[in-house]
């Protein structure tokens, strides 16, 4: 008896368990970066901190990431990279979602 409560537990945490990583960001502002325009203070008003910094082809780069994984189920995902040039202004960006609200 105790050994069927016992996998009965097990089984009902894995269809919960799940994993976030990165942290969530105003998706509403991606729509307000303008290419050419949009300087790095600017995206650190609209979003705050990144969450992961790097390069692409020597130039800066800030992700915004949040991604929710679910061992059982769909997983949602939504992120945020944006490229600037050497002056700190935004050269390119790039969103993508998993989140069907998010789809325009």
């Amino acid at each position: 008896m105790m050994i069927r409560k016992l996998a009965i537990g097990v089984l009902a945490l894995a269809f919960c368990a799940c994993m976030t990583v990165g942290e969530d960001f105003a998706v509403g502002n991606v729509s307000h970066i303008t290419v050419g325009k949009t300087t790095k203070k600017d995206v650190q008003s609209m979003f705050g901190e990144p969450w992961r910094t790097g390069l692409e082809d020597g130039e800066q780069t800030w992700t915004y990431g949040y991604y929710k994984y679910n061992l059982v189920g769909a997983s949602q995902t939504r992120d945020l990279v944006i490229r600037y040039d050497k002056s700190g202004t935004v050269r390119s960006y790039s969103f993508n979602s998993t989140y069907p609200d998010d789809v325009q």
